[in-house]
């Protein structure tokens, strides 16, 4: 995020010493992105970093991706995706290409029994259903539904869930940061912004470990998993300051801009990121001109692969599409509300479904396990006498 943040302690200059009770130095990390050119952030540890007592190879951590087939409206029905036994083990990977990996996890009530580091891609957790913790070196992030928990390049983190939770995931090799529009040079959120710096949610409470024994960690790098066990807590962070740390954004305190016609589909974006935007589709009133059709026109993504996850309520434009599907309408051929539902909703004031949308631009592949889910989608478009 561009603003600044700071927990626990540490010494008044950068790169001096910072010494513990017993004289021993704090050792001294600095996370920076883009060769340290862009967010950065400098930790205090009790112990060395690139300490690691034992290593293995764990896999691979590629999707494999089968052919698309004849370009086609598609919908996946995730509704009863399987409970994994945390939520990065349960993750499937279901659309991507090499900007951007989407996939569904459900995960049961509990703690992760391990330690989590995607060193290869932004993560973005958005939570359909439950609560819980993340924890990280950065300090404790209470999240609970709606939230967007957005997690940079290298965190170490672990999750303890307070029921059974799930969730829609993007993992992406770039930012996610909120769009430059809504920014002044400064990165302030200009007034304009659908939401502003209040919104944020930031690690308020850093727990420091000092303890010894044996940590899993596992490190998601090069489309692979390594497992590394380390002799200490690797949340033996004791202070940090600067830029890059997660960060949590509701979707409800994403306020949505209307207009006396129907708004097109940039007015819903939430953040940016590489070849990709996330947008949010919450609770809201519909277009006020007398003649106004609420229902959105019929829209060819020239340039662009839309991925919709329906959440909560009634999507108006919409048929055949239940609580946590998932349609693509890929481009090369047009898509729009299927008939019947333009002229419905004629009339209607509001709307109050909520739905997280990812437009990204360039084609978005299927993978075997999202074969698994498809449902039937591309014909509920052939209804009637097609006027």
């Amino acid at each position: 995020m561009p603003f600044y943040h700071k927990l626990g302690t540490f010494p008044h200059k950068r790169h001096t010493q910072f010494k513990k009770p017993n004289g021993k130095l704090y050792r001294e990390e600095v996370m920076g992105l883009e060769g340290f050119s862009s967010l950065q952030s400098i930790l205090y540890h009790h112990f060395l970093p690139p300490r690691i007592k034992q290593t293995a190879d764990c896999g691979p951590a590629k999707p494999e991706y089968v052919d698309f087939g004849p370009i086609r409206h598609r919908a996946l029905k995730t509704a009863q995706t399987p409970l994994g036994p945390d939520p990065v083990a349960g993750r499937i990977p279901l659309l991507g290409n090499n900007d951007i990996i989407l996939g569904v996890s459900r995960a049961p009530k509990g703690r992760m029994t391990y330690f989590y580091r995607n060193s290869q891609a932004y993560e973005t957790w958005w939570v359909h259903e439950g609560s819980g913790t993340l924890y990280s070196q950065f300090g404790n992030l209470k999240f609970h539904k709606g939230d967007y928990i957005v997690i940079p390049f290298g965190v170490t983190w672990q999750m303890e869930l307070d029921a059974e939770s799930k969730f829609f995931t993007i993992e992406n090799p770039s930012q996610i940061e909120p769009p430059k529009r809504y920014r002044n040079p400064y990165g302030q959120l200009l007034e304009h912004a659908p939401y502003c710096e209040r919104d944020i949610r930031v690690p308020e409470e850093l727990e420091t470990h000092t303890e010894r024994g044996e940590f899993e960690v596992r490190v998601k790098v090069r489309d692979r998993i390594s497992q590394h066990i380390l002799d200490y807590h690797p949340h033996d962070v004791i202070g940090w300051d600067g830029y890059l740390y997660p960060w949590i954004l509701n979707i409800e305190d994403f306020e949505p801009i209307t207009g006396r016609i129907h708004q097109p589909p940039p007015v819903h974006q939430t953040f940016d990121a590489h070849n990709f935007v996330v947008c949010s589709f919450v609770p809201r009133l519909f277009d006020y001109h007398p003649e106004g059709i609420p229902a959105p026109y019929n829209h060819s993504n020239i340039q662009s692969d839309e991925v919709i996850y329906y959440a909560e309520g009634n999507f108006m434009s919409r048929k055949g599409i239940e609580r946590s599907d998932i349609s693509l309408h890929p481009f090369g051929l047009p898509h729009g509300p299927q008939p019947g539902m333009t002229e419905a909703s004629i009339g209607k004031t509001e709307t109050q479904e909520l739905a997280v949308m990812v437009d990204t631009f360039h084609p978005l592949h299927l993978t075997k396990q999202a074969l698994e889910m498809e449902k039937p989608y591309m014909e509920t478009w052939l209804e009637g006498d097609g006027e």
